[in-house]
């Protein structure tokens, strides 16, 4: 997974360059521009999306979670290029939106930049990249039906971007948080689920 981005600073330059070539920013452009084996930066982007106030529209968190389990279906596998349909690809988001979202991500990114830098490395390799990526398809499972309730997809969105970034960065301490915030989230999710039901 080296081929992409290796920081949260680098995922917003690649994101400006592309949206100052043109009006919309679109899905397929970026993932030839993080690099074909980018599965981290796609595991964190839909999470952050999710949590993001965008992630309120209805229909959206499910969506994410058919991304999210697409790309660690893959990882899982352990394919080494990642693949999308041409429907996904296709899709675009603005790119005045995508600078106003960049700016506002640049302060908090470059502090976890800081923090987020290749600790534990064995653990995001090997069989650590496969429990990582059934832990994503597990959590995404669970967004749809949280997706009725506010703010429910939040802890499970979380918990998938902690795993896209410990990829990402290739930092095992970022790893070993990303399991325990997975474990949490799935209990809390059942839990909420059951409760309700």
């Amino acid at each position: 997974m080296a081929d992409g981005p290796n920081s949260l600073g680098e995922i917003l330059d690649t994101l400006e360059e592309l949206a100052e070539k043109d009006e919309r920013v679109v899905l397929g452009d970026v993932l030839e521009a993080f690099g074909s084996r980018s599965f981290g930066p796609f595991l964190l982007l839909p999470s952050l999306i999710d949590i993001s106030p965008v992630g309120s529209i209805p229909g959206l968190p499910s969506a994410l979670a058919v991304v999210i389990v697409l790309v660690a279906v893959q990882l899982a596998f352990g394919r080494k290029h990642l693949w999308l349909p041409g429907f996904l690809k296709r899709r675009s988001i603005s790119s005045r939106k995508v600078c106003k979202a960049t700016e506002k991500a640049r302060k908090p990114a470059g502090r976890a930049d800081r923090w987020f830098h290749g600790r534990l490395p064995a653990l995001t390799q090997g069989i650590f990249v496969r429990i990582a990526a059934v832990a994503c398809i597990l959590l995404a499972c669970t967004v749809p039906p949280l997706e009725l309730f506010p703010f429910a997809t939040t802890a499970p969105m979380a918990a998938i971007a902690t795993f896209g970034l410990a990829l990402m960065v290739r930092d095992g301490a970022v790893m070993i948080v990303a399991i325990l915030l997975a474990g949490v989230a799935v209990a809390a999710g059942f839990g909420f689920l059951f409760s309700k039901g």
